[in-house]
């Protein structure tokens, strides 16, 4: 089954109702919420605010990214808020085993974040208390930067150690996927593919690719990589069925019928989407 994540990045905030409203009628399976404090990143994004409209207006599952610093502090608001997974930065937790298994208690499925400089042997005391990790291919906190290498060597690397732990979790890639390089990161082991197609490539979850117009070529290896190897294909919102491409700040591009075509045909929008 193909998985489609909306980022409410990419959504706009002045039609924000209806923006929920779309994805609730639409195939897409997931909310992706990214909340960034501009200080555990440089950036600053949305809070509790937006997750009470979203709690109380989406019919989908929530799944919210913790950009923050002491997360600890706010697990019982997003559980309340109606997170259904929620995934926080293992350099943003002092005592990580403690912090997983309140959010499991709070009825939430976890998820551990890592930055690039973080080894994969971080994880090992943890990795089968886990449903799932996110691998940083880029800093968080900004789109469009490039892909760091090194990631491949990471995700090799927990695969094996999910393998060899028997655990269950997924791999997650997060940040500057193209089509140059998405097959490979499916070849070293990632489980799902997620392709941004708005400003949204800060989001967590799966493979993300790209900014705008320029990425949208990532959406054709996403889905040959999909295709070929049955991987879950993720989507950011932002491309509706004229093939606009949709931003916060409105219509950035447009997508020739050729990719439109490709991207209804992989699961990413609907025909009759609007």
């Amino acid at each position: 089954m193909n998985i489609i994540a909306p980022s409410m990045l990419a959504c706009d905030f002045g039609n924000l109702l209806s923006e929920i409203e779309m994805v609730n009628n639409s195939e897409a399976n997931w909310f992706h919420i990214d909340v960034m404090d501009g200080v555990f990143v440089p950036n600053i994004s949305f809070g509790t605010p937006i997750m009470k409209v979203l709690k109380e207006n989406a019919k989908k599952t929530l799944d919210v990214h913790l950009m923050i610093v002491n997360p600890d502090n706010y697990l019982e608001n997003f559980a309340e808020l109606g997170a259904d997974i929620l995934t926080v930065h293992y350099e943003a937790c002092t005592h990580l085993h403690r912090t997983i298994q309140r959010i499991k208690d709070l009825k939430m499925k976890a998820g551990v974040a890592i930055n690039p400089h973080t080894p994969i042997a971080s994880l090992k005391s943890i990795i089968k208390d886990l449903d799932l990790v996110c691998v940083m291919s880029v800093n968080p906190g900004f789109g469009g930067q490039s892909f760091i290498e090194n990631t491949y060597k990471k995700v090799t690397q927990l695969k094996q150690l999910i393998e060899f732990s028997e655990s269950s979790c997924q791999i997650e890639i997060d940040g500057g996927v193209t089509d140059q390089n998405a097959n490979a990161l499916v070849e070293a082991g990632a489980d799902a593919v997620k392709v941004g197609i708005g400003p949204g490539s800060i989001c967590t979850t799966r493979i993300v690719a790209g900014v705008g117009t320029p990425q949208m070529t990532a959406l054709f290896a996403a889905s040959k990589a999909k295709k070929q190897s049955g991987v879950t294909l993720l989507a950011d919102g932002g491309i509706n069925k004229s093939g606009d491409i949709m931003t916060p700040k409105g219509v950035v591009g447009k997508v020739n019928n050729e990719l439109l075509q490709l991207v209804m045909s992989a699961g990413v929008i609907k025909k009759d989407s609007a």
